[in-house]
């Protein structure tokens, strides 16, 4: 590495004084400062960046700084592709003009002074008459057009220039409904830095940032997971086809056990009673006939509703189609593989009186009785869209796989004694 002039190091001071005098004034900015062809950021500032930018950072010794100064630096041509990154990233940025080094100034400014006062004393007798300086105006003001105009008309030409070497920024994917996705991009949190986040916009609209777990982040920066695959694991919802507006008029018709169900209102809406264990979050609220109901909706749900990827009498249908007693709101309960149905029994339980489900095993044992609910003793004996295995695998699943993975206890028969 060349060793700095003394004149340099001097700049390096004075570059730091002034970087220390900004940052007391906007202590949360990114200060670039303009030095020559590069921009250079110092101490915090550059290890944010850095982290950003995928930049490398250097330490630089200055005398009047007892330890290394951390030290960014980029070429000052890229300013137009990190910038944007930065402030996608949260950070306020300010772009600052380096000046040359405070006693270099004083020196120029002392010179300067000294001149004047020189220069004033011999003209102080001869003052130019104000003809002659009317003269001299009038003569060097056509000069000073010429040169403005050429000025202008080379800015107007880099200008020109400039806007035919930027294109418009091709979209990284369209989505299913003819929307462009730009500015994918993974960026790290300026409060915990262990936190990354993807984001993205679609047709210019700001997409609230997603975390990232480390599987995805990793394999995003080994260029092993694309902006499309991102937008797939993290925004499903904005990518796929929206159905018609007409869908969410009411009211509308479902099959239901004993005929047709007629949904009058469906809406979102975030409980406030501050009594309830679901105080704060968001709820789906539907209105069947005289029956209002509500179920806690999540977040996949919530966002198809809102991207307008499903219908409400879908959402119904997912969650409350068991309070509805609806036949598929059961087809997905099945016991284990092997299991004997026979081995189900739905009886009351006379020391308490309510209906309870259990299942023998044989060799394997018996499970324990498990209440059932209202609602699935309507599906089972009422509406009869639940058989006795599909609540019994609702409510046993787990306790029977327990119980099928247990070894077999072995009951030794003893030889009878004969008298």
């Amino acid at each position: 590495m060349a060793t700095k002039s003394p004149t340099e190091k001097d700049n390096d001071v004075g570059i730091m004084h002034q970087f220390n005098d900004l940052k007391k004034k906007h202590p949360d900015a990114i200060l670039l400062f303009r030095k020559g062809d590069f921009y250079e950021t110092f101490n915090q500032d550059a290890v944010k960046a850095a982290a950003v930018l995928a930049i490398t950072i250097t330490n630089r010794i200055l005398p009047t700084e007892k330890e290394p100064i951390k030290v960014a630096i980029f070429p000052y041509h890229a300013l137009d592709a990190y910038l944007p990154k930065l402030i996608r990233a949260g950070m306020r940025v300010a772009i600052c003009d380096a000046l040359e080094a405070p006693k270099k100034i004083k020196k120029e400014s002392t010179l300067s002074n000294n001149e004047t006062m020189v220069k004033k004393k011999k003209e102080q007798g001869t003052q130019e008459a104000p003809t002659q300086a009317v003269k001299n105006a009038a003569e060097e003001k056509p000069a000073r057009k010429a040169k403005t105009k050429v000025d202008a008309e080379v800015k107007s030409e880099q200008q020109a220039e400039t806007k035919q070497e930027r294109k418009p920024r091709e979209p990284q994917m369209v989505t299913a409904n003819g929307e462009k996705v730009t500015h994918g991009h993974a960026y790290q949190s300026t409060t915990n830095p262990n936190d990354w986040y993807f984001t993205a916009k679609i047709d210019g609209q700001q997409l609230k940032p997603q975390k990232m777990d480390a599987a995805d982040l990793a394999a995003y920066q080994k260029k092993e997971m694309t902006v499309p695959q991102l937008m797939e694991r993290y925004y499903p919802s904005k990518l796929q086809p929206k159905v018609p507006e007409e869908a969410f008029k009411f009211p509308k018709q479902i099959a239901g056990p004993d005929g047709t169900i007629s949904i009058d209102k469906f809406n979102v809406y975030k409980e406030k009673d501050e009594q309830r264990p679901d105080f704060g979050k968001y709820k789906f609220y539907v209105e069947v006939g005289d029956t209002k109901m509500s179920a806690v909706a999540s977040r996949q749900d919530l966002n198809a509703y809102f991207d307008r990827t499903v219908t409400p009498t879908q959402l119904v249908e997912k969650n409350f189609d068991e309070r509805l007693h609806l036949k598929s709101a059961y087809e997905k309960y099945q016991l284990p593989e092997g299991v004997d149905a026979k081995g189900v029994r739905v009886a009351k339980d006379h020391n308490d009186n309510k209906w309870k489900v259990s299942m023998d095993l044989g060799d394997k044992g018996q499970t324990t009785k498990k209440e059932i609910s209202f609602d699935d003793g309507y599906s089972l004996f009422k509406s009869k869209t639940a058989t006795r295995e599909q609540i019994a695998a609702k409510y046993l699943n787990t306790e029977i796989s327990g119980l099928l993975s247990a070894p077999t206890a072995k009951v030794e028969k003893s030889a009878s004694l004969k008298m």
